[in-house]
């Protein structure tokens, strides 16, 4: 299989910790999970890059590299809003142009913007600087509450571990949420993270200890093919539905029966990689009860059938 190059390209001063995110989740080398990027480093001038750790970094490749690259990662960049090269946006509207998909994470939005590859388009970046972007760049539609929005060809996350959440989101697309999840667990981080991102942006009160939906998602989370209503998660956590649904809002930027259905459907793409199962006995196993009522969920849910998903990524043989 040939593998899928994916290139990102850096500015100074380069925060290394926001490279280190993409480099380990499309350039890790394991040996339990077959390697399927390959992964290259770029910047408008090769030599020492400055970076935010106080030594400098050393790129062997200018944009040419641009040029090869399937996938182009924009990792964050400060200051956000600091004037972008002309050769660097028409290297990335080339790239864009013959097919590349065009990645950023956090700030680097303000670089895919400045390349015009937003105008028009859902985008989003770190809730802090959300406000800048948008007025910055009025033609864009800036959505602060999102931890990552894809369009296919181009992508933007919010903060840094939202690029996590993207890069682990284009695996599972890429590769099936099989894949995804071994290169989420040799990361030892969830493979899907729930809300959005203002539960993270300035909550003046933490939530109480005994308030923590973490103990109920366990619980739910291991009952999928059971009759699971918000009335029995409301009983379960020893609340009415309303306080559930709030503590949901809170704590997790969605709904119980959101988040019930999106585990469900994750539950069942595994199902479909990893076993021969009939859609009729996935569906009777996550909760969705029939294989019409599966079809129906995963077409709205990801835009394909069971059986495309299926011969896509599965692995059983």
């Amino acid at each position: 299989m040939r593998l899928h190059r994916v290139v990102a390209l850096l500015s100074p001063p380069q925060s290394p910790f926001e490279l280190a995110c993409a480099a380990e989740v499309f350039g890790m080398v394991t040996t339990d999970a077959p390697t399927r990027y390959d992964f290259r480093i770029c910047a408008e001038t090769p030599g020492p890059l400055l970076t935010t750790a106080g030594y400098p970094m050393i790129v062997d490749t200018g944009l040419d590299a641009l040029g090869e690259a399937d996938t182009v990662v924009v990792p964050g960049r400060r200051p956000p809003a600091a004037p972008v090269p002309p050769t660097v946006t028409g290297a990335l509207r080339a790239a864009h142009g013959r097919g590349a998909r065009i990645v950023s994470a956090c700030t680097g939005a303000f670089v895919l913007a400045a390349a015009g590859l937003l105008d028009g388009r859902r985008a989003t970046t770190h809730w802090r600087h959300a406000a800048r972007l948008a007025s910055d760049f009025p033609e864009v539609r800036v959505d602060p509450g999102v931890l990552y929005v894809d369009h296919g060809d181009v992508a933007t996350s919010a903060g840094t571990g939202a690029g996590i959440d993207l890069y682990l989101h284009l695996v599972r697309r890429d590769h099936g949420a099989a894949y995804a999840a071994q290169v989420s667990r040799n990361m030892v981080l969830p493979p899907h993270r729930e809300g959005n991102q203002l539960q993270y942006a300035a909550r003046p009160v933490p939530a109480r200890s005994e308030e923590s939906l973490a103990p109920l998602l366990d619980w739910a989370a291991d009952r999928l093919g059971t009759r699971l209503t918000v009335d029995r998660l409301a009983e379960r956590a020893g609340v009415s539905a309303r306080t559930l649904a709030r503590r949901f809002t809170e704590q997790l930027g969605t709904s119980p029966g959101q988040w019930l259905l999106r585990r469900r459907l994750e539950a069942a793409r595994e199902l479909l990689e990893r076993t021969d199962l009939p859609v009729e006995a996935v569906a009777a196993r996550v909760g969705l009860v029939s294989a019409v009522n599966l079809r129906r969920r995963f077409r709205a849910g990801l835009g394909t059938t069971p059986g495309a998903y299926r011969r896509a990524f599965g692995q059983a043989r």
